[in-house]
């Protein structure tokens, strides 16, 4: 017999419904995040004509990997169109659960893809340095809104870059009041513990990509180096299940909002529900991309005079992903 389990998957615990093809109830009940916990809830009933389906929240890569070792089939459901299709206005565990095992069985769950547990764990690594980075230019910038305040103590330093290592040395040396004295020498303490930590860890991503083919053929893309083209192998996963370019534009949000009512199109900012680190990546890429390539920069200059240099930059970071989907999709280097 066919039996279909959905499972509303919280953090310390988690409800599920077993229900058959004609939508009967068998079993429904709550149990904790452990792997015994699910075998026990799925005790008697056949794994190879059991379908289980989940939502894709928090952590669910525990669940997903417990329901695949003892079910046939599972199922990520997308946590945004799931609520589109099944908007309650009672809602408990039981009728979630319940809700997600009827829509699995009527085939209607709009499904989310689900990466290898090797990509999951590239995609930890990168995600760690991405933060690494940002709470990294965090710091910077709170550097430098301290030294602006002091705009005679700015002016002796006339250099470029503020933060490489001269730069460190006077602003140790730098006059300031005691108070912001303090909290500077502070500031260049976590910096330098950022900079060796994100060193690092491009040491253990630089081994963990060495060999990956795809990933020496994103670099002869201008402004894709090693860490931005894991990322975005790790982000895009497999390139097949992107019909065209505008889908992975779709996927990384560099496409905008757009309104059509009474034969009137509007468009508005880029859309928000997206990949949020291969949007940022892509973006990233854009400024060393624009200086290596003259046809990129061509590209850019003429949407910055027409429209703005923000539009111009979604543009050109659009541009780019669509090269690097011809280029996995063809398995093929790049060439201006």
């Amino acid at each position: 017999m066919k039996t279909y389990v959905g499972i509303d998957f919280h953090k310390r615990f988690s409800y599920g419904t077993i229900m058959t093809e004609s939508g009967t109830v068998l079993k429904h009940g709550r149990f904790a995040n452990h792997p015994g916990a699910v075998e026990s809830f799925l005790d008697g009933y056949d794994g190879r004509n059991c379908s289980a389906v989940l939502e894709a929240t928090r952590s669910w890569q525990v669940m997903h990997d417990w329901l695949e070792d003892r079910v046939g089939q599972v199922t990520l459901a997308h946590p945004q169109k799931v609520r589109a299709i099944a908007e309650a206005s009672i809602k408990n565990d039981k009728i979630d659960s319940g809700i997600l095992a009827h829509l699995l069985r009527c085939n209607l769950i709009p499904a989310s893809h689900v990466s290898s547990p090797q990509a999951r764990v590239v995609r930890r690594l990168l995600r760690h340095r991405t933060f690494l980075v940002r709470v990294r230019t965090m710091t910077k910038n709170r550097i430098h809104d301290l030294l602006d305040r002091y705009p005679a103590v700015r002016a002796e330093w006339t250099a470029d870059n503020l933060f490489s290592g001269v730069g460190i040395d006077w602003m140790r040396q730098a006059a300031l009041p005691d108070a912001d004295r303090e909290i500077l020498d502070s500031e260049l303490t976590l910096l330098e513990h950022l900079n060796g930590q994100v060193s690092h860890m491009e040491k253990v991503l630089k081994k963990v990509g060495r060999s990956d083919r795809r990933l020496q053929r994103l670099q002869t893309i201008p402004g894709i180096g090693p860490c931005i083209g894991m990322l975005v192998l790790a982000e895009v996963d497999s390139v097949e299940r992107f019909a065209s370019p505008a889908k992975l534009h779709a996927y990384a949000g560099l496409i905008p909002t757009t309104h059509a009512s009474g034969g009137k199109v509007y468009h508005g900012r880029v859309v928000q529900q997206c990949n949020k680190y291969l949007r940022w990546a892509m973006v990233e890429a854009v400024w060393p991309a624009i200086r290596k390539d003259p046809q990129l920069r061509v590209h850019y200059d003429r949407l910055a005079r027409r429209k703005s240099p923000n539009t111009a930059k979604i543009a050109t970071a659009r541009r780019l992903l669509t090269i690097i989907y011809r280029v996995l999709k063809e398995q093929r280097d790049y060439y201006p």
